[in-house]
């Protein structure tokens, strides 16, 4: 089994990014990832260029939504621009043939019902015209976010299911070991269990955590340098078989170390 591996990188000039990392896909953010403005490409010579040249050096390219992102919100002044601006950045990166556009599971107020961002799922996804895959990744923190424990994600799959869109095979899971370590999930048999829900896994991203098992705490670190066992890392991403990003800090070229650690370490 061959596994694609690539790194989070700056948006500037991804493909020169990748080629520093020996990588065979990207991840990066179209503008600032902590504000609502339309998303931009910031790559100069243009989107058709970035297509066409990711193409022929065989670099996948991902697009992560931005931060603020909250569609699950019961708030109207959240949901609304979340909900545009979410399907502003499926479109802009429909332009550049995208293989998925991450986005957080959101979460909605302390004295909310889950069960109102739950239906403010199904709703987005109704709704949402998806000419790219939409990839909803689990989150670390946060004691009413729809997808950070496993009985949440579940019945956020179940929204997601019920929203009837006629291409609902364009909403798939996104893996990050670093928050299901810091939401207090066992990662040996993440996979399985996610998978028993979502019946699939279309990315893995493949972090080391700075802070305790359980700790709700999303900051990343190198493999070698955290609380999550380098091993535990590997496995996860042989077991789920998707697509890998590293978002590991790189300081001294870490995203480089990581992604050769899992080169070594993977089986076949």
């Amino acid at each position: 089994m061959t596994v694609k591996l690539g790194a989070h990188v700056d948006q500037d000039d991804p493909l020169a990014e990748a080629a520093d990392r020996g990588a065979d896909l990207v991840q990066f953010f179209l503008g600032n990832p902590q504000d609502y403005k339309a998303p931009k490409l910031a790559y100069a010579d243009g989107e058709e260029a970035l297509k066409e040249r990711a193409a022929a050096a065989g670099v996948d390219l991902y697009v992560h939504a931005p931060y603020r992102l909250n569609v699950a919100n019961t708030n109207n002044r959240i949901r609304i621009p979340s909900r545009k601006l979410l399907q502003q950045t499926l479109d802009k990166a429909a332009e550049i043939d995208v293989k998925g556009v991450i986005v957080h599971g959101g979460h909605v107020g302390d004295e909310d019902d889950p069960e109102a961002g739950f239906d403010n799922w199904r709703k987005c996804i109704e709704r949402a015209e998806l000419p790219v895959p939409l990839l909803i990744e689990n989150t670390a923190g946060g004691e009413n976010a729809m997808a950070r424990q496993l009985e949440r994600i579940e019945r956020l799959w179940e929204a997601v299911q019920a929203s009837g869109n006629d291409r609902l095979e364009n909403v798939g899971f996104c893996l990050d070991t670093c928050h299901f370590h810091a939401a207090g999930e066992e990662l040996p048999s993440i996979v399985e269990r996610v998978l028993a829900i979502t019946g699939r896994i279309d990315l893995v991203h493949a972090n080391g955590s700075r802070d305790e098992f359980g700790s709700g705490a999303d900051r990343h670190s190198n493999f070698e340098d955290g609380h999550i066992d380098p091993a535990d890392i590997v496995a996860v991403v042989q077991a789920a078989g998707a697509p890998v990003v590293v978002e590991t800090p790189n300081a001294n070229n870490g995203q480089k170390a990581d992604l050769d650690y899992l080169r070594s370490h993977l089986k076949g």
